[in-house]
């Protein structure tokens, strides 16, 4: 039986690992960054993560930073998708682990499934490593690959990394006291999506125009200007004939469907 531990979380791919790992240990509470504005009428709305805990009935903790003696009721920390910077003296009360979807060093930084797939790289993963204080740069204590295949979309492979996250962390949790490495390798950084990422260039090639959309894809969405319209683009494949082939779409104010129902409902 592994240690209690409490988890600092806030989007969804950390609220997918929470989810997951309260199944198999004692989660004694969530850190979560406080409710903030959102959508057009800018209401407060809780945290994906805040929503998997109360739902779960775990106690939740919405410090606006972290300081010393804060009671989270648990020697070791798992940080995922948390969002706030970790001061050292916090770093310093007890373990912090961190859960990367990437194979670090590569894709250290914000968006690493997302630059992963952009990228088209044949393969990602996981890693699990303490937190330090600068940026996805701490030791490893476990690590695991797995190919990315065509069909897979960020979605698919954010849902996938949470499965791998939460059995790594049940063998790093089952040690002791876990036995860390230093990173190797030169480290790549996974900036941030901006809307500039979303804008698709017609004139690129399709394969690097249908990465860029599974890189977006099912939350984010690419964008592009088609028979004079605007369009949010969801899913895409390279047509036989090498050609980008956008496959389903979602015109603005409107709902998703697939390009043929929308070009057959344009007055060409």
């Amino acid at each position: 039986m592994t240690q209690p531990i409490a988890v600092a979380a806030t989007a969804a791919f950390g609220a997918d690992v929470l989810e997951r790992l309260a199944e198999r240990h004692e989660i004694r509470s969530l850190i979560t960054r406080p409710d903030a504005p959102a959508g057009r009428g800018r209401t407060l709305a809780r945290s994906p993560a805040k929503d998997t805990a109360q739902r779960l009935g775990i106690p939740v903790l919405e410090p606006d930073s972290l300081q010393l003696g804060l009671d989270v009721d648990a020697p070791t920390v798992v940080a995922v998708a948390y969002g706030l910077i970790v001061p050292d003296d916090v770093l310093a009360e007890r373990l912090w682990l961190n859960v990367h979807p990437s194979l670090l060093p590569r894709w250290r930084g914000a968006a690493p499934v997302e630059r992963a797939l952009m990228a088209g790289d044949s393969e990602t993963g996981v890693t699990i490593i303490k937190l330090v204080k600068e940026l996805d740069a701490g030791p490893i204590a476990a690590q695991r690959s797995f190919a990315l295949v065509p069909e897979d979309d960020a979605g698919a492979v954010y849902a996938r990394d949470a499965a791998i996250a939460v059995d790594l962390l049940d063998e790093v949790l089952a040690e002791p006291s876990p036995v860390f490495r230093e990173q190797g390798g030169e480290a790549t950084y996974a900036h941030k999506i901006t809307s500039e990422d979303r804008q698709l260039d017609l004139e690129r090639p399709a394969v690097e125009l249908v990465d860029r959309v599974r890189a977006l894809s099912p939350h984010i969405g690419a964008r592009a200007e088609l028979h004079g319209r605007s369009l949010t683009i969801w899913r895409a494949r390279v047509a036989g004939d090498g050609a980008f082939e956008p496959v389903e779409v979602q015109p603005d104010g409107g709902r998703r469907m697939t390009y043929d129902a929308w070009r057959r409902g344009l007055r060409l």
